[in-house]
C-alpha cells in the first residue's frame, strides 16, 4: 500500500498547496513542478499534472509567472520530444492573461518548446496554436502570436506558409496599437525565415504598413525593424526600400522616433552601405545634431565618432564639425556631456591638422565646462588624441587649461582636477607628469580647503600606485615629509593623513626608514589633534612593519602618549595599544 501511495502525496500536496490562500506556498509547489514529475513519472506527469495546470486559474502574477517559465524546460519530464506538444495547452492559456511579463515569458517558452519539436508535430500542433492566438478575440493573444510565426513558419508546407504570411499582414493593421507594436518588434524575426522572394513583397508591404502607422509608438519600434531588414535585403533592395524610410524618419514629427533614428544610426548606415550614407544620410544626421529637442540631439551626439568612420575626413569636416561646435556651447549639459565621451575619438578620424585646426579649440571649451562630467569625459580620453597630435603640442594646448582649472577659485573644479590627475598620469606617462603635474599636486597638499587636501593626500598615494614606490620615493616622498614642519596644524595634520594613505603601498622597508621616523616625531607635537592623529596612525602602521619594530619603536611612544593631559589623545594611544597587543597574541 505504501509504494502506491508514495508518487501520489506529491501530487497531493502539490495541489492543495496550489490552492492555498498563501502565495508563497502557492510560488514554492510550482518551482518544484521538476521534482514533482520526476516523481509521478512521465506518464502521470503527462495525464494528470500537465491538465492540471491547463485547468488552473489561479489570479497571481507571479504565480503564472514562475509556470510558464517551468513549462518551458519541461519536455524531458513528459517523455521527450515526441510528447511536447502536450505542454503547448497551459502555455496557450496563459499567453492570454493580461500581465505582459507573463505572457513575455509564456512566448519564450513557447519558442522554446516549438525549437525541438518535430516538424509533423510543428504543423499538427504548433501552426494551429499560433493561428488560434492570432484569431483571439481579446486582443493579449494576438500581441503573443506575433512572437511565435518564426518558429512555425519554417516548418510549413507551402499552403501554410502563404497563410501564416496573410495573418502576419493582418497582425500589422490591426485595430490594438499593442498588436501593432508587437507585429512591428518581431518582424525582423519573421522576416529572417521567409524566402527571398516573398520577402521583397510579402514583408516589405507589410513593412510599409507599419512605417506609416499613426502612432508613434509602432513608428519607432519599425525603425529597428529597418536595420534588421536591411541587413537581409541586396544592397540595392536595401538602398531602394529601407533608406527612404529611414530619411523620412529622420524628419518624423514624433520626437521619440527620430530620437529612435538617432539611437539607431550606425546600425541603419551599415545596412544601405557606405556610399548611400554619404550621399542620403548625412543630411539626414545633420538634421538630427540640431534637432529641437535635447534627447534627440544627445542620442545623436553620442553616435558623432562612429558615423564619422564611415565618411571620409573630408566630408566630416565640411558637414559634421560645424554642428559639433555648435553641440559643444549647447544649452544641455547632457548634450555637451555626451558629445565630450565620443569627440575624443574623431581625433584618430580627421588626422592631425584637422585635430590641431579645428577640434583642439572645441576640447579646450569643453575642458572648461562648468559641468563636471563633460569635463571628465574630456580628460578620460586625452590618450586618443595624444596618439594622434603627440605629447608636446597636446601639453602646449589643453595643460593650460588643466593647470588653470586646478587653480580655480571654487574649490569643487579643483576637486574635479585632483581626482583625474592620476588618470591624466596614467595617459601622458611619467615623464610628462614630473615636469608639468608633479608641483601641482604638492600645492593641493596645503589647500585651505579641507577636502582638497584629503583628495590630494589620496592622490598621491594613487600616484604611488601607479609609477611605483621608487618612483615615489625621489619624486614625493621627500617632498610630503618635508611639509611636517608646516607652522600650520592643519596641514601637519593633513602629512600624517598622506603618510598613513602611503605606508602600504611603499612597503615595510621604506616605512621603517623614512616614514615612521618622521610621524613618532610628531608625537612631540604641542596640539593635541596632532598626537591622537599620531597614535592613528601608528594604530594603521601596525600591520605593516615588523613585530621587532613595533615592540622597540611604536610601543613606548604609544605608552607616552596614553599618558598625555589630553583625554583624546590617551583614548585614541589606550585603542592603539590594544592593536599592538591584539598582534603579539596573534
Amino acid at each position: 500500500m505504501s509504494m502506491i501511495e508514495e508518487p501520489l502525496y506529491p501530487i497531493a500536496v502539490l495541489i492543495d498547496e496550489l490552492k492555498n490562500e498563501d502565495i508563497q506556498l502557492r510560488l514554492n509547489s510550482i518551482r518544484r513542478l521538476s521534482t514533482i514529475a520526476r516523481a509521478l513519472g512521465e506518464e502521470r506527469t503527462r495525464k494528470e499534472l500537465i491538465p492540471f495546470l491547463s485547468e488552473n486559474n489561479d489570479d497571481d502574477d507571479e504565480v503564472l509567472l514562475a509556470m510558464a517559465e517551468e513549462l518551458g524546460v519541461f519536455i524531458p519530464y513528459v517523455g521527450g520530444v515526441e510528447y511536447a506538444n502536450v505542454l503547448l495547452p497551459p502555455l496557450e492559456t496563459l499567453c492570454t492573461v493580461e500581465e505582459t511579463c507573463v505572457r513575455d515569458k509564456a512566448v519564450e517558452s513557447l519558442c522554446r518548446i516549438g525549437a525541438q519539436m518535430r516538424e509533423q508535430d510543428l504543423v499538427e500542433y504548433f501552426i494551429p496554436l499560433v493561428k488560434r492566438l492570432a484569431a483571439g478575440e481579446w486582443f493579449t493573444a494576438r500581441v503573443s502570436s506575433c512572437g511565435l510565426f518564426h518558429i512555425a513558419y519554417p516548418s510549413a508546407p507551402e499552403a501554410l506558409k502563404t497563410e501564416l504570411r496573410a495573418i502576419y499582414s493582418q497582425l500589422c493593421q490591426d485595430d490594438m496599437p499593442m498588436v501593432r507594436r508587437s507585429a512591428a518588434t518581431n518582424l525582423g524575426k519573421f522576416a529572417a525565415t521567409v524566402e527571398a522572394p516573398h520577402l521583397k513583397v510579402d514583408i516589405m508591404s507589410m513593412f510599409d504598413d507599419l512605417t506609416q502607422d499613426d502612432q508613434d509608438s509602432v513608428r519607432l519600434l519599425a525603425v529597428e525593424g529597418c536595420a534588421a531588414l536591411g541587413k537581409l535585403l541586396e544592397p540595392q533592395d536595401c538602398v531602394a526600400h529601407i533608406l527612404p524610410v529611414i530619411v523620412n524618419f529622420s524628419q518624423d514629427k514624433s520626437w521619440r522616433v527620430r530620437y529612435m533614428v538617432a539611437n539607431q544610426l550606425y546600425e541603419l548606415c551599415e545596412a544601405v552601405g557606405p556610399e548611400p550614407t554619404r550621399s542620403e544620410l548625412v543630411p539626414a544626421y545633420v538634421r538630427l545634431l540640431r534637432d529641437n529637442e535635447a534627447e534627440v540631439r544627445i542620442a545623436a551626439a553620442g553616435k558623432v565618432t562612429k558615423f564619422c568612420r564611415i565618411l571620409n575626413p573630408e566630408l566630416a569636416i565640411q558637414h559634421i564639425l560645424p554642428c559639433v561646435k555648435e553641440l559643444s556651447t549647447d544649452s544641455s549639459q547632457h548634450v555637451r556631456s555626451a558629445l565630450a565621451s565620443v569627440i575624443m575619438g574623431m581625433a584618430p578620424v580627421l588626422g592631425k591638422d584637422a585635430t590641431i585646426e579645428q577640434l583642439l579649440p572645441i576640447f579646450l571649451s569643453l575642458l572648461k565646462d562648468e559641468f563636471p562630467d563633460v569635463r571628465l569625459n574630456i580628460i578620460s580620453k586625452l590618450d586618443q588624441v595624444n596618439q594622434v597630435i603627440g605629447i608636446d603640442l597636446l601639453s602646449q594646448s589643453l595643460l593650460p587649461a588643466i593647470v588653470e582649472l586646478a587653480e580655480d577659485r571654487h574649490w569643487r573644479v579643483r576637486l574635479a582636477i585632483i581626482e583625474y590627475i592620476p588618470l591624466l598620469a596614467s595617459q601622458l606617462g611619467v615623464g610628462f607628469f614630473d615636469d608639468k603635474l608633479g608641483a601641482l599636486c604638492m600645492q593641493w597638499l596645503k589647500d585651505k580647503v579641507y577636502s582638497i587636501r584629503d583628495a590630494a593626500a589620496n592622490n598621491v598615494k594613487r600616484l604611488a600606485e601607479e609609477f611605483g614606490p621608487d618612483w615615489a620615493m625621489q619624486h614625493i616622498v621627500p617632498q610630503v615629509l618635508d611639509m611636517i614642519n608646516n607652522p600650520h596644524y592643519l596641514y601637519r595634520m593633513t602629512i600624517l593623513h598622506a603618510i598613513s594613505l602611503l605606508a602600504p603601498v611603499m612597503g615595510s622597508d621604506i616605512t621603517c626608514s623614512k616614514l615612521l621616523p618622521v610621524v613618532i616625531n610628531a608625537s612631540k607635537d604641542r596640539v593635541p589633534n596632532i598626537k591622537f592623529n599620531v597614535a592613528k596612525v601608528l594604530q594603521s602602521l601596525i600591520p605593516i612593519v615588523d613585530q621587532s619594530v613595533v615592540e622597540k619603536t611604536i610601543r613606548p611612544c604609544l605608552v607616552e602618549l596614553s599618558e598625555d593631559p589630553d583625554v583624546d589623545v590617551r583614548f585614541f594611544a589606550t585603542q592603539a595599544l590594544e592593536s599592538c597587543n591584539q598582534v603579539m597574541m596573534s
